[in-house]
């Protein structure tokens, strides 16, 4: 594949991660369909194993999401400001401590929005863990999975 599209595909990944954070888009399954469009065009072993990697780890993590509670965050009060930082402390927290640090990084985004919103670390906090038992377990599921995938799709074409 060419630079462009290259470039292409890695934008429609960002778009997928960036909608895992929005209710009602399909961000997971539009990183699948970018990992598939790749190893589609660039048919080689180690693409079509990162398909069927992106492919068993994004069934297992829908298998993970219908166990955990169902999103409620729109109705427990969180608002796009709070998705936005919970995403970029997942994303920071991926790039500083690859694949675990996502996790720590996704509730201390929460954290900081709601302690900018708040001004109080108690009520920070609580904020927290009523923004993780609302629907945050099961949007950080989605998104830990589409960053595994991103992460395996990065090393296979800087690496590959």
């Amino acid at each position: 594949m060419g630079t462009w599209e290259l470039s292409l595909v890695g934008a429609v990944l960002l778009l997928g991660l960036c909608g895992v954070m929005v209710p009602g888009v399909p961000g997971s399954w539009l990183v699948w369909a970018a990992v598939a469009v790749w190893a589609l065009r660039d048919p080689n072993a180690l693409a079509w194993g990162v398909l069927v990697g992106a492919t068993v780890v994004l069934l297992a993590a829908q298998v993970l999401r219908w166990q955990l509670p169902p999103r409620r965050l729109r109705q427990a009060g969180a608002t796009s400001r709070l998705a936005v930082w919970a995403g970029a402390g997942a994303l920071v927290g991926f790039c500083v401590v690859p694949v675990i640090g996502a996790i720590p990084g996704f509730i201390g985004g929460i954290y900081v929005s709601e302690r900018l919103r708040l001004g109080r670390h108690g009520d920070a906090v609580a904020s927290t863990r009523t923004a993780m038992r609302a629907g945050g377990s099961s949007v950080l599921a989605e998104l830990f999975a589409c960053l595994l995938i991103v992460g395996a799709w990065l090393g296979a074409v800087i690496w590959g």
